[in-house]
């Protein structure tokens, strides 16, 4: 692959591309996180009511109205026709580029070698309470616009790209402030009154939607939906097994839990999440050897950055050597429980319990760490 960062040319330019509609609470601070890399801003307003594209104004006078009609792909495609720029760069309105992102985004710009059609970058979804990445994904967030690369998908849309693709370590963060946690399944439901065909990607974030809604038999019956047409993408078909697991445990169906659990092994290697999973089951079943298999094997398979799919920062780093310490400690096994302990907090320094179990422990092993 090439070495972008040898470009020996001008810098790309690029136009952001975005879809609004009563962000006033968000627009302004995601804006002055970009505005620095941008040559050109195109907003797309789909009927705010408030002040979003009073603010707007401040950074751009490409404001244009998209009357709203179901279809976040036909907004953002309506978007990207506008951009006159060598390259798209898209977000939405409670997504922004923290400093050290925004910096080499910066150098990205200055040396990316032109051949590249799309770039990708992390996805940071949600953090712990040391601010720590805990769940982030990839996306295509910036692409030739001469490609005229289309979004797909009337709901939970994706930008459907190809050619040359660079995987960057670059991140957008997504700092939420609240949202119409309605939306998303009205516009499905609209679609089933109408008699729509659900494609399997609608069936399967269809079936988020009912699960975040509490109405978990109704998600089962369309994760279970989606996994038969076998037509799924493989990261959609593991999220749905593991959507799945949530809801059999919110119903306390503890066996379909685990079947569902084990269901992800058919599309991939084990997780570290679904071992996580696994190994709090048995370890709240008091079968430790079996809860120290599960947890041992998650320490050893890592966080996958270049991952499309979720990945759980926590299930990969401390997490399983945190619970690694309980199942020691609870067979007797303090030296292996501190060690554990200590690896956890290379982690999570500053996490309370980790100072209450290593007291705890130096008592067992005569007040000495091992």
């Amino acid at each position: 692959m090439p070495d972008y960062t040898k470009q020996s040319h001008s810098p790309i330019t690029i136009s952001l591309c975005m879809i609004v509609k009563n962000e006033e609470a968000a627009i302004e601070r995601c804006l002055q996180s970009v505005e620095q890399i941008c040559d050109e801003i195109i907003i797309v307003d789909t009927g705010s009511t408030d002040k979003t594209k009073e603010l707007v104004s401040k950074f751009t006078n490409n404001i244009f109205d998209f009357e709203w009609i179901d279809d976040f792909a036909a907004a953002r495609n309506y978007a990207f026709s506008k951009a006159t720029q060598e390259y798209i760069l898209w977000m939405d309105a409670d997504d922004v580029f923290l400093s050290q992102d925004l910096q080499e985004l910066v150098k990205l710009k200055a040396n990316l070698n032109r051949e590249f059609d799309v770039v990708s970058m992390l996805y940071n979804l949600t953090f712990d309470q040391f601010r720590r990445v805990s769940s982030q994904l990839r996306r295509s967030r910036l692409v030739k616009r001469e490609k005229k690369f289309r979004w797909i998908g009337a709901v939970h849309e994706y930008l459907d790209v190809s050619g040359t693709h660079l995987q960057t370590m670059i991140a957008v963060t997504h700092q939420p402030l609240g949202h119409d946690n309605e939306r998303n399944l009205r516009i499905y439901e609209r679609r089933q009154l109408k008699g729509e065909a659900f494609s399997p990607r609608d069936l399967y974030y269809f079936a988020n939607e009912l699960r975040d809604h509490k109405r978990y038999d109704q998600a089962i019956e369309y994760y279970q939906r989606f996994l038969a047409t076998r037509q799924g993408w493989v990261e959609d078909n593991i999220g749905a097994c593991a959507r799945l697991a949530d809801c059999y445990y919110q119903l306390n169906d503890i066996e379909n839990e685990l079947k569902a659990i084990y269901l992800s092994f058919q599309y991939d290697i084990p997780r570290a999440d679904f071992c996580c999973r696994l190994g709090f089951y048995h370890l709240n079943n008091e079968q430790f050897k079996q809860a120290i298999f599960w947890y041992k094997l998650a320490t050893q398979l890592g966080i996958e950055t270049s991952s499309w799919g979720l990945v759980n920062h926590r299930c990969a780093t401390w997490l399983p050597h945190l619970q690694l310490c309980v199942c020691y400690s609870r067979l007797g096994e303090y030296k292996l429980a501190y060690e554990h302990n200590e690896i956890a907090a290379k982690f999570i320094p500053d996490e309370p319990l980790i100072e209450h179990n290593r007291k705890l422990l130096q008592d067992y092993l005569g007040n000495e760490p091992r």
